[in-house]
C-alpha cells in the first residue's frame, strides 16, 4: 500500500509549500497530495483553506488576493521559526520541483461556494501546457463532480478521482460517468464490503487521512491501494515500505 504524504508532509513541514514537498523527498515518498485555487488575477496557488488565516501571517480570503499580495506571506512562521518566509507556492513552482524529485503529485481541485469550477479547472490545464510536466506523475481530485468533468474534457490523459467523505450507494455510476480511475474516501466511513466491492469493479481505492498504523494495517488487508497521511515517517520507522 502506498504512502502519499498529506499537503506535503504536514506532521513535518508547513502544509502545501515547497518545504513539504522537500521533506517528503527526504523519506522517499512517491506520491504527495496538495489543494489548489486561484488568486484574484486567477493565479493557481497550492493552499487548502478558503482563508489565508490559519497557515499564513495574513487575513481575508484567498480569491481577494492577487498573487503579488499572497506571496508577500509568511506560510511558514506559523507551523515553526525554522520555516519563517515559506512563501504559498505557484503551482507550477510546486510542480516543477515535484518533477525534478521524482514524485507524483495528487492535485485537489478545492471549490468554495463563492468559486467557478470551470475557470479553475480551465487555469490548472494552461499551468500543464505552459510546464513541461510528466503528465503520468499526476493525478486530479475533487469533491466536486463538476470540476473531474472539466478535467475530463480538458487533460483527458491524466486519470481522475471522486472524493467523498461516505461512499455513495450510486458510486459505481458516478465513476462511470466521470470515467475516473479511483475512488477516494475518509477510511473511518470505509467498510470491508465496501472496499472490496470497490476493487472488484476495477477501480483503485484510496483513504484520508490515516495517521495509525493500525487502522492502515486494516486497510491494507481490504485492498486499499493508497493512504493519505500526515505522518509518513511513522510508518517508515515501523518498517514499512513507502512505495
Amino acid at each position: 500500500m502506498i504512502l502519499c504524504g498529506h499537503r506535503g508532509v504536514a506532521s513535518l513541514a508547513p502544509e502545501n509549500t515547497l518545504a513539504g514537498l522537500r521533506e517528503a523527498h527526504r523519506l522517499g515518498l512517491e506520491w504527495v497530495e496538495i489543494d489548489v485555487q486561484l488568486t484574484r488575477d486567477e493565479q493557481v496557488v497550492v493552499i487548502h483553506d478558503e482563508k489565508v488565516d490559519r497557515c499564513t501571517d495574513g487575513r481575508g480570503w484567498v480569491r481577494q488576493y492577487d498573487r503579488n499580495e499572497l506571496s508577500r506571506l509568511d506560510a511558514g512562521s506559523w507551523f515553526s521559526p525554522a520555516f519563517a518566509e515559506e512563501r504559498i507556492p505557484l503551482l507550477q513552482d510546486y510542480l516543477a520541483l515535484a518533477i525534478r524529485l521524482g514524485i507524483h503529485v495528487n492535485i485537489e481541485l478545492k471549490l468554495y461556494p463563492e468559486d467557478d469550477a470551470e475557470r479553475l479547472c480551465r487555469r490548472v490545464s494552461e499551468v500543464l501546457e505552459q510546464g513541461a510536466f510528466d503528465k503520468h506523475m499526476l493525478l486530479f481530485s475533487s469533491f466536486e463532480p463538476d470540476c473531474i468533468k472539466f478535467m475530463h474534457e480538458l487533460q483527458p490523459d491524466i486519470p481522475r478521482a471522486l472524493l467523498v467523505e461516505r461512499i455513495p450507494d450510486d458510486w459505481q455510476t458516478q465513476l462511470q460517468q466521470l470515467d475516473c480511475t479511483s475512488l477516494h474516501c475518509h477510511h473511518r466511513h470505509l467498510t470491508r464490503a465496501q472496499a472490496l466491492a470497490v476493487k472488484a469493479a476495477g477501480y483503485r481505492l484510496n483513504c484520508y487521512t490515516v495517521n495509525h498504523i493500525d487502522e492502515a494495517a486494516t486497510l491494507a488487508a481490504w485492498g486499499v491501494d493508497m493512504i493519505f497521511t500526515d505522518q509518513p515517517q511513522d510508518y517508515l520507522a515501523a518498517g514499512w515500505n513507502p512505495n
